[in-house]
């Protein structure tokens, strides 16, 4: 009873452990977040442009956030302040990876978004950060943000 006990643990913990290396579980599909998050990893490196919305001339943060969205089939609008405005405000709890992040002038959340960046999860987001950084995977270095969701 014991070994059979300790087989069934393992199997699970290895079946749990699977689950979270790759996101999903075997015989489902990646959900639009999973991919969304996924798919803006591509986009990584000196690919800044300021206005820019397509991986032939580069991104600005907004362009890259729209265009990721609209490759997997969900229209949004194009400047961050016209996103946030489309996008239903949650909490950082119920943010998943492929939310987006708004970053705000001050700390009221009715205030400028000026930047975005598609959530990875934990505190971390990509974005299009500026011409010398290009699109990086970084740390959410502000407080002053909210979280956005069309798809929960």
């Amino acid at each position: 009873m014991s070994t059979r006990h300790k087989a069934g643990t393992i199997a699970g913990t290895m079946a749990v452990l699977s689950i979270t290396l790759t996101g999903v579980a075997n015989g489902q599909t990646a959900s639009f977040n999973q991919k969304a998050s996924g798919y803006v990893e591509k986009f990584i490196g000196p690919h800044y442009r300021y206005g820019g919305s397509s991986p032939s001339t580069g991104f600005d943060c907004s362009g890259l956030s729209q265009y990721v969205y609209k490759h997997l089939g969900k229209s949004i609008p194009r400047t961050a302040e016209a996103q946030y405005q489309h996008f239903k405000r949650i909490s950082r709890s119920r943010a998943w990876g492929g939310d987006l992040v708004f970053f705000h002038e001050t700390s009221s959340p009715s205030s400028y978004v000026y930047h975005v960046g598609i959530y990875e999860g934990g505190n971390h987001m990509v974005s299009a950060a500026s011409a010398s950084e290009g699109i990086r995977w970084q740390t959410i270095w502000s407080s002053d943000v909210t979280f956005g969701t069309i798809t929960h």
